[in-house]
């Protein structure tokens, strides 16, 4: 330990505040005085001192002087000061009493949201089911037409999406003519034909592209393939079921179960879901929402299997409307994995309320080629 530590006092004189030498004139260290005359003499009273403004603050010891004494139990002789201000120091509070905080109003409840506008939503729902009902309880045809016009709209929303959020270029003419093309053929010619036409829809892709550069020309063909895929080769599987005898009421089955089990889910899901079912696809829905929309879907399955179509039973009802709630379940997943990867929240905004024409074709495609499957089981294909 060097002549500077605490503790150990300097060998010569006074040291200043800043411990650079002794202070000239400074009494002598030491026992300057013998017993007798030490016990009469009286410490000097130690007065902080006030360094010059802009003086070495970093300085440990001397910020010690400047606080106070070294004790709890001794009196400061003077009030110390604030060397960050500027003449004339103001003093220092040591230990200003808190000041009691006001009492804030407590929040408002907030109300849980549905993020959209409902009553826009019930409005165009409510649209949308009087057009698709008069379509197919009146002609066939009719019917068929507006399937393939939902269809060349959701080619275009995916479509455009593709090229504005990623440069993907799938091109929209062939697609939207082979898509219509296709809804067609398989109201007229079944599977074989659907399948027939989703073949020449991708060679049609294949060749459109080949008039541009070649530079992305996989990516864009790939992307083309994938929405004739998509969009409207699943579709067809609707315009199959028409085919049936009684296919007004097959397709009046597929719709109700699809949305009822898409109901299901909300509903359920918004007044008690708390497990999150796939957060990183889809932060909104909750385990509590899948089982609300395999009941709900269960319970109308049942109802339409025994009164809606022709031999079926109430059992059967219960495996399709199980049956739907999966498909469903998984086709809103797979379309908000689309979205977030193209980081959208709606694929359009043409139907006010619900976003765009995929956004709701997302539970419905998935699920018409499995409803279109269980019936033919169940039933036969009519």
């Amino acid at each position: 330990m060097n002549d500077h530590s605490w503790g150990a006092p300097p060998q010569t004189g006074y040291w200043g505040p800043n411990d650079q030498g002794p202070v000239q004139g400074a009494a002598p260290a030491g026992p300057a005085y013998d017993a007798p005359e030490a016990q009469q003499t009286r410490p000097m009273p130690i007065v902080p001192e006030v360094p010059a403004y802009g003086g070495d603050q970093d300085d440990d010891r001397g910020a010690a002087r400047l606080s106070g004494p070294l004790f709890r139990d001794e009196s400061p002789q003077a009030q110390p000061y604030d060397i960050q201000q500027a003449p004339p120091y103001q003093p220092v509070q040591q230990n200003p009493e808190p000041m009691p905080d006001a009492p804030q109003p407590a929040p408002p409840p907030q109300k849980k949201s549905a993020g959209r506008d409902l009553g826009a939503a019930i409005g165009v729902g409510v649209g949308l089911g009087a057009v698709i009902l008069a379509s197919l309880f009146v002609v066939k045809a009719v019917f068929v037409g507006v399937v393939a016009v939902a269809v060349v709209v959701g080619l275009w929303e995916l479509t455009s999406r593709l090229q504005e959020r990623k440069g993907i270029k799938a091109p929209l003419v062939p697609l939207a003519l082979g898509g219509a093309a296709m809804v067609v053929a398989g109201y007229v010619r079944g599977a074989e034909g659907a399948w027939v036409a989703m073949a020449l829809t991708a060679l049609a892709v294949l060749v459109w592209r080949m008039t541009e550069p070649p530079e992305g020309y996989l990516k864009d063909v790939t992307a083309g393939v994938f929405a004739a895929f998509y969009v409207p080769f699943l579709a067809t599987f609707v315009a199959m079921m028409l085919t049936a005898e009684d296919g007004p009421w097959r397709v009046l089955t597929f719709l109700l179960l699809t949305v009822v089990s898409d109901t299901g889910a909300y509903a359920v899901g918004w007044r008690f879901g708390s497990h999150k079912l796939a957060p990183r696809i889809s932060p909104g829905k909750t385990r509590e929402g899948l089982l609300g929309a395999v009941t709900f879907a269960m319970v109308a399955g049942a109802l339409c299997m025994q009164f809606l179509i022709d031999e079926g039973t109430w059992w059967q009802g219960l495996l399709l409307g199980l049956a739907v709630a999966a498909s469903a379940t998984l086709g809103d997943l797979g379309e908000s994995m689309i979205k977030r990867d193209l980081g959208i929240k709606d694929m359009g905004t043409l139907l006010p309320g619900h976003g765009g024409i995929m956004d709701r074709l997302d539970s419905l495609l998935p699920t018409a080629p499995v409803v279109w499957l269980l019936l033919v089981l169940f039933v036969g294909s009519g």
